[in-house]
């Protein structure tokens, strides 16, 4: 017979005697302890065959070994600081670009003493781990770079990063495009370049909308760094060495432009993230003595008492000690509904109580609430450089000094194998220079990936780096745990059979009644199912109530003797008969545990209670195969049970009777048949596996401090259908950083091939160059509204 095991791991081998007499018997398995410093711990429903399968190990796919390629790198970001280094922050408010990080990295790595940089582009944050003597140094090279760089104290919260575009800075770039536009016009009507009037519209124009470019192209070539803002600058101070005056000013002016646009983008991502941390509100209502203190919610300690009313906004983590509420979660969990809250349920900073009051204990710090945690994880996962990233960065290290050559190729050999003006080619490789700058392609990738991180956390899932974000599209399998991922975890009535002529109804009432007094998890759920059924009516009175040791227990109702129990009581009573073995042998092998009640005279009802199946469960699993990923479910039940659920949803691979350490090799096994495998489970108790996966993917995490640091991918609920949203999401933004390079590349060469031929000017230059980087920006911020956007869930791409 099937039993239900809901034993703590770390209690021994025992037989219940709880008050519901111990119909099921127990078995404990030692436990490894795993990643994150979390032990791993089994809780499945149904009891554990003990037949280990050695699935073996082997070598990944390549679409394996891509994701652990990504995966390696972005955990070398979450490694605890360099042996023997010390930390240091600073504030870096000229830092708003992917060209000034790599500024920033070749200045610092070369120097001795320096283990590592971390960076935070949107907030303008640099980290650097170091082994100096005196940190002034950094600064002292940080300020030759012109990076205003401001100290931050240890564990303290830096003020909000500036506005991407300062309202002086406005001023000057609408002064600078005014002179730019004379310069032209006046160029145009007079025909003369050269004239004086041209050349101070120019100067007025450079020194206004132009001189942070020139200054940060100065820079670079101080620094022998040569991006984006050196070639401008080159293409700038050419121009005027040839008498282009009015188109010098023109390039610089546009550029400026296209990097203003671009500042305002990448501010409407930060907002987009500092949204979420701003969810929670300034101030609790907190009980002090007989009444109720405004009081600001950094000096709420845990354990205080705090009210949250109608319309309100939950301020803190807590556990509900009075009242009941509905609270939109949607913020935390991506939940569409309100979920109904009572004494002992959790609530979530930032949550909004949608109807009624309650009262709860505050149960983490501001500082630690999961908002907080949940911000942090997106920042620190913005500030990790993507696979794809990381490829652009490598390219632009030799394509742009790859320009540079072939433009002063250009000049030097023009005029001596093609005739023409030393001036002419001069001007022509000033156009080849403007047109085949990075740009678009440096800034495509950062843009893209954090939208798509963003749009996930308002969904509901949590990122934990671009490495995942794009990883996601590669997987081929998708391994997940049964209880708690694709079932409820627990118990529920499934099946009340009546026999003779009592109605089935009055023997779920007698039932109930007897199992009202015992405290076991099945005893719970066959008085939950009558409560269900009869929402109206009351349970009847029991006298004499006792347990029967290892079968159940029994009880007087009206006079008459009850017996409820498993299959050895039934044997014990001598009440077998074929009809009733039929019954049981069906609900049995359909993994269901069975519960019998019998009076004096025989039994009269059999129960079938058994872990079901979530709503959503079905969608999941179809979701994955519309994507073309096979899903498989890995359990520690026995292997019937894990055939009746699989049989549910669908699943043809369906493993029972796994430990952790059978999961972990069943992982090994399908990456080896499969490729890419994720592994979608709790967070804890599938730790190993998740750890042995290409993507872990941890459940119901918005609780779990564990899961949400140690897994890949945090979805913040318990809707299994955000695992088919998330490898959706990852289609999309592969496509988006696919169209985005070749967006920035086909643009690239028309433009050479028409600086080549000779019918591209160096102001057309700069139209395709700033074109190609607000085309591949605003492609990549389509990410923020996937969600919203596609209304039905499960896209692949766009």
């Amino acid at each position: 017979m099937n039993k239900l095991d809901t034993t703590e791991p770390d209690r021994p081998p025992h037989a219940h005697g709880d008050g519901c007499g111990c119909r099921h018997t127990h078995h404990h398995h030692e436990v490894p302890p795993v990643r994150g410093g979390a032990a791993s711990r089994e809780h499945e429903i149904n009891g554990h065959d003990h037949h280990h399968h050695d699935h073996g190990g082997g070598c990944c796919s390549s679409s394996s070994s891509a994701i652990a390629a990504g995966r390696a790198a972005t955990y070398a970001k979450n490694d605890p600081p360099p042996e023997g280094a010390s930390r240091v922050r600073y504030r870096i408010d000229n830092m708003d670009c992917p060209v000034e990080e790599q500024l920033i990295r070749n200045k610092l790595e070369a120097m001795p003493g320096i283990a590592r940089l971390d960076f935070n582009l949107l907030d303008r944050e640099l980290t650097v781990y170091h082994r100096l003597d005196d940190a002034q140094t950094i600064a002292a090279a940080l300020d030759r770079l012109d990076m205003a760089p401001r100290f931050l104290e240890a564990g303290s919260v830096p003020a909000a990063a500036p506005s991407g575009l300062s309202a002086e800075r406005k001023v000057l770039l609408a002064v600078g495009g005014i002179a730019a536009v004379g310069a032209e016009a006046i160029s145009w009507i007079t025909g003369e370049d050269g004239s004086w009037l041209v050349m101070v519209c120019a100067v007025v124009s450079l020194l206004s909308a132009g001189l942070p470019t020139l200054k940060k192209g100065w820079i670079a070539l101080r620094n022998l760094t040569l991006n984006i803002y050196f070639l401008m600058s080159l293409a700038a101070g050419g121009a005027v060495i040839i008498g282009r005056w009015s188109e010098a000013s023109m390039v610089v002016f546009l550029f400026a432009v296209a990097e203003a646009i671009e500042v305002l983008s990448l501010e409407r991502v930060r907002n987009a993230i500092k949204s979420l941390a701003s969810l929670a509100p300034e101030t609790a209502e907190v009980r002090g003595g007989n009444d109720w203190l405004e009081q600001a919610v950094e000096e709420v300690a845990v354990g205080s008492r705090i009210r949250i009313r109608t319309g309100s906004r939950v301020p803190l983590d807590s556990r509900v000690e009075s009242g009941r509420a509905s609270l939109d979660q949607a913020p935390i969990t991506g939940e569409s509904l309100p979920v109904d809250k009572q004494s002992g349920d959790q609530l979530y900073a930032g949550s909004i109580v949608t109807d009624g009051v309650v009262e709860a204990v505050v149960t983490a710090v501001a500082g630690d609430s999961t908002l907080a945690r949940i911000a942090s994880a997106i920042q620190q996962a913005q500030s990790q450089r993507a696979p794809t990233q990381r490829f652009v960065d490598r390219f632009a290290l030799f394509y742009t000094p790859a320009v540079v050559a072939c433009a002063v190729v250009v000049v030097v050999c023009g005029p001596l194998l093609f005739g023409g003006t030393w001036a002419g080619w001069l001007y022509q490789a000033l156009v080849m220079l403007v047109i085949a700058c990075p740009c678009a392609l440096v800034v495509s990738t950062p843009v893209t990936v954090v939208s798509g991180l963003t749009a996930a956390a308002r969904h509901g899932i949590l990122i934990k780096g671009g490495a995942f974000l794009e990883g996601g599209r590669l997987l081929k399998t998708v391994a997940l745990d049964k209880t708690g991922t694709l079932t409820w975890g627990k118990p529920a009535l499934t099946d009340a059979i009546a026999f003779g002529d009592m109605p089935v109804e009055r023997a779920v009432l007698i039932a109930a009644s007897l199992d009202e007094h015992s405290t076991h998890p099945i005893a719970k759920a066959l008085v939950s199912g009558w409560r269900k059924r009869q929402p109206d009516a009351g349970l009847l009175l029991v006298e004499e109530f006792g347990v029967v040791n290892g079968h159940g227990v029994k009880g007087v109702i009206d006079g008459q003797t009850w017996r409820l129990g498993n299959h050895r009581l039934v044997e014990e009573l001598g009440f077998r008969s074929p009809e009733l073995e039929a019954q049981l042998a069906v609900l049995e092998e359909g993994g269901k545990t069975t519960v019998v009640l019998c009076a004096d005279s025989g039994p009269l009802a059999l129960f079938g209670l058994a872990d079901t199946v979530r709503p959503e469960s079905v969608q999941a699993v179809a979701a994955l195969r519309s994507l073309h990923i096979e899903p498989v479910m890995l359990t520690g039940d026995n292997s019937a049970t894990a055939r009746a659920i699989a049989d549910q949803l669908g699943i043809q691979d369906a493993r029972g009777s796994l430990m952790p350490e059978g999961k972990q090799a069943a992982i090994a096994e399908l990456k080896e048949r499969h490729g890419a495998v994720g592994m979608v489970g709790d967070g804890v108790n599938d730790a190993p596996a998740l750890a042995l996966a290409d993507i872990g993917i941890a459940m119901g995490a918005a609780g779990t401090a564990t899961a949400l640091e140690t897994a890949d991918v945090a979805i913040m609920d318990d809707d299994p259908r955000k695992v088919a949203d998330f490898i959706g999401l990852s289609r999309r933004c592969a496509s988006i950083l696919k169209q985005n390079i070749a967006l920035a590349l086909g643009i690239k060469v028309v433009f050479l091939a028409l600086a080549l031929s000779g019918q591209a000017t160096l102001w057309m230059a700069v139209f395709a160059d700033m074109g190609a980087s607000l085309l591949v920006v605003f492609n990549g911020l389509r990410l923020l509204g996937h969600f919203s956007a596609h209304g039905t869930r499960f896209r692949a791409c766009a």
